[in-house]
């Protein structure tokens, strides 16, 4: 039987009127349909996948009586033996009412010395010369059928009457060409052809691709790396070794150099041994291939492959790969380039369908007081009128409820406290003297170097607003710098801390220890390399995770560790605070994302759903919904509320290594060891955008505070400004862009590239704007 793909209702095949006379199907019927068969009016379709018995065809004038070849008797038993010896009941009762043979007469031949097949090989192969012989004769002779009318479809063997069948049907009203023959349908369970004609099946697919018209050849290449994968398996998983690594050598080459560490890692893969607890070939063998073809060239592909009984090949179309077949033009070379590469090929146009709140909370209402010395301020500066009306405007804005953000009890956030509100009347403040950036008015970037970083340098956060820097090192440690004047303190102690007047205006003050006043805090506690570090917005805290598969909850206050949180099993490579604080996300080699409340020691939820690594983790700004990047080259949108992906991005070529959403909350921004940067509209869950410039891979993204400049930073050694404006402004999201994923990106980014600043030998791995948009940037310098 064809395996359904999982989304049945993407695929709906019609007859190719076109076409001609479409190939016919065997005698009897198989207990199988294709992906999803599109029944004719009024008639019900036939069980799918053979879960049930098909509904039987309407009856029509008798014809001529006509008894069925011997051949044709004999033939109809092999396939009743196969399916019996491969504990295929339910398909085999099916296809023995329709032919009303009795249980008896296939143990019989079965039994029989002459039956074919019956000396079959161990595991249940039928010799070549007696079952494959009949199946294939069983094609050729549906093949030969003419006038539509399939012979002996419905009718009693040895009986006196033909049921007559509308042209281009069979059965329960499924059309033809859409019924694959009997020897694919078998062909799935076996999982294994003549070996010697692997190469010459594939060889066969190529030269018809590659004589196909320009229009669909594109498309139709994207078939290439996937069935030479599973080609490849199904030679190792069946023993032919010589033949697999014949196969493997010959047709490595032609595949795209992108997918040439996967193509290593199967290349070790030489026995069936190897394959018990691969990772890798249990993510070939259980998530199908997604391909995305228009009708037209899935037409073209499955005619040829029906003409040339390629059953090898289009059992494996059947089995592993998703085909998400789409109305309308193909796509061009330069649209599909743009969007393969993942591990699993693209997204499903379902995956990306999902309603997603990406709108920002409402901003609770804060007075913003004027004290005197901004009064003495403005009047220095002459232009007092000028800043009072921006700061009511500033009040004003955050009012506004935005149409696609989220209810605001959607998900429980923790309430502002004194200090976070007189942090936002800060911020506000801070606003007001923001700098407007864009193409005339470029950033200052302040470089903050790691010298002498032998402990090695893995991960840089800075607060908000930009008081303090740390650094997580291969040494296990975790690094703490005061970047103002204000040096870092903890607080006093127990017994001190009695004596403190707390009524006191200056108790904050009070509470802190002058003698424990320095520049730097070294934290220890890890037992192996920190590769993530995030503040929570409040400064209070501090998130690491490292190596040992734990994620340690630091106090700023105290600079000690307050809780260890233990779920991931491998190591962590990232974590972040939510933008509210309270919630965390973390991501590890375990493949999956988790979410943590600081107050919880267990995780509040699990992303699962990644095929590797989770290298990379952001909160969208109303933190509701998370991004996480993958080594599986694709990034994922989460909703925090129920756990469901809503979003999952195809396009990048490399492991992701940073994820930056806008400050509007509508587009993510995505950097890989591709150099590529690439931007997404999360409402239509489309590319919009590619940046290219880097040469090796970006580490850092950040959009300034007003969403106008997207600036990212690479091992190359280089920080490039880019114009975020330019890239949103000019978005086709029509109906139709989105339905087919036709995306049309500028042929070149170079025009939208502001800026490129080179450093002398220091690879950026974080950049940080200041609440009045500076640009920070980091690394460790590396001597060459």
């Amino acid at each position: 039987m064809a395996a359904l793909p999982e989304e049945p209702a993407e695929v709906v095949v019609k007859p190719d009127p076109e076409g001609g006379v479409p190939p016919q199907p065997p005698p009897a019927p198989p207990p199988a349909a294709p992906p999803t068969t599109a029944p004719a009016e009024g008639e019900p379709a036939g069980a799918p996948g053979g879960s049930g018995e098909a509904a039987p065809p309407k009856p029509a004038p008798p014809g001529p009586a006509t008894s069925p070849a011997p051949t044709d008797r004999q033939t109809l038993l092999a396939v009743l033996q196969f399916l019996r010896r491969n504990n295929l009941h339910e398909s085999e009762d099916i296809l023995r009412r329709e032919a009303r043979l009795l249980g008896e007469e296939v143990a019989a031949a079965a039994l029989s010395p002459s039956a074919p097949g019956a000396q079959g090989t161990p595991g249940g192969e039928t010799d070549a010369t007696g079952g494959e012989a009949l199946l294939s004769r069983v094609a050729a002779a549906s093949g030969a059928a003419g006038g539509g009318v399939a012979a002996g479809a419905s009718a009693t063997l040895g009986g006196p009457a033909v049921v007559a069948v509308p042209p281009g049907k069979v059965g329960g009203g499924v059309p033809v060409e859409d019924q694959p023959d009997v020897s694919a349908v078998l062909s799935a369970y076996k999982q294994q052809g003549d070996p010697a004609l692997y190469e010459e099946y594939y060889s066969g697919l190529k030269h018809f691709i590659e004589c196909a018209l320009d229009c669909h050849r594109a498309e139709l290449s994207q078939l290439f790396y996937p069935l030479f994968v599973h080609m490849y398996l199904e030679l190792v998983y069946n023993q032919h070794e010589n033949e697999a690594k014949s196969f493997f050598e010959r047709f490595y080459g032609d595949q795209e150099c992108y997918y040439h560490d996967d193509l290593r890692v199967l290349s070790s893969l030489t026995k069936k041994e190897h394959m018990k607890g691969n990772e890798t070939m249990l993510d070939f063998r259980t998530s199908k291939f997604v391909l995305r073809i228009s009708r037209d060239s899935y037409q073209l592909l499955k005619r040829h492959l029906q003409e040339k009984q390629n059953n090898q090949i289009w059992n494996i179309v059947q089995e592993h790969l998703y085909i998400d077949i789409f109305d309308g033009m193909p796509r061009s070379k330069q649209q599909i380039d743009a969007m393969v590469g993942s591990l699993a090929g693209e997204a499903k146009r379902e995956a990306n369908k999902a309603k997603v709140f990406f709108g920002l909370l409402k901003e609770p209402e804060i007075e913003v007081p004027l004290d005197d010395e901004d009064e003495e301020g403005e009047n220095e500066e002459g232009k007092p009128k000028k800043k009072k009306p921006k700061r009511e405007s500033m009040g004003s804005k955050s009012k506004k409820q935005d149409p696609n953000a989220p209810p605001q009890t959607r998900i429980p956030l923790p309430e502002l406290k004194d200090s976070d509100k007189l942090d936002k009347i800060m911020n506000m403040k801070e606003a007001t003297k923001r700098v407007r950036l864009g193409p005339e008015c470029l950033p200052s970037i302040c470089f903050y170097t790691f010298l002498n970083a032998y402990q090695g340098l893995t991960a840089v956060d800075v607060t908000d607003d930009s008081s303090m820097i740390v650094g997580g090192f291969a040494d296990s440690t975790v690094r703490v710098w005061s970047v103002t004047p204000k040096r870092l303190r903890s607080v006093k102690s127990a017994a001190d801390l009695g004596l403190i007047d707390k009524e006191s205006d200056d108790v904050l003050e009070r509470i802190m220890d002058e003698k424990t006043a320095s520049e730097l805090k070294i934290l220890y506690g890890h037992s192996g390399s920190v590769y993530g570090t995030s503040f929570s917005p409040d400064r209070n805290y501090l998130l690491s995770c490292s190596e040992d598969g734990t994620v340690r909850l630091w106090s700023l206050q105290t600079f000690t560790c307050l809780v260890g949180y233990k779920g991931h099993n491998y190591p962590v490579w990232d974590t972040q605070f939510s933008p509210y604080g309270y919630y965390f996300v973390s991501g590890g080699h375990d493949r999956v994302a988790r979410l943590w409340a600081t107050d919880h020691y267990q995780p509040l939820r699990i992303f699962a759903g990644h095929l590797a690594d989770v290298t990379c983790t952001r909160f969208h700004p109303n933190s509701n919904y998370i991004a996480t990047g993958s080594a599986d080259r694709t990034v994922r949108l989460w909703d925090v509320l129920n756990g469901n992906c809503v979003r999952i991005f195809t396009g990048h070529k490399g492991p992701i290594h940073a994820l930056a959403f806008s400050p509007n909350g509508r587009f993510l921004a995505t950097g890989a060891t591709d150099g590529r940067v690439l931007l997404w509209d999360i409402g239509h869950g489309l590319m919009v955008g590619e940046l290219k410039g880097h040469t090796d891979t970006v580490y850092a993204l950040r959009f300034s505070r007003d969403g106008e400049i997207l600036a990212s930073g690479s091992m190359d050694n280089t920080v490039r400004l880019w114009d975020a404006v330019k890239v949103f402004e000019d978005l086709e999201t029509d109906d139709f862009t989105t339905a087919t994923g036709h995306i049309n990106l500028p042929e070149n980014s170079q025009d939208l590239l502001l800026g490129t600043y080179m450093t002398k030998s220091t690879p950026v791995i974080h950049l940080h704007f200041t609440r009045r948009n500076l640009l920070l940037a980091s690394g460790a310098y590396s001597p060459q």
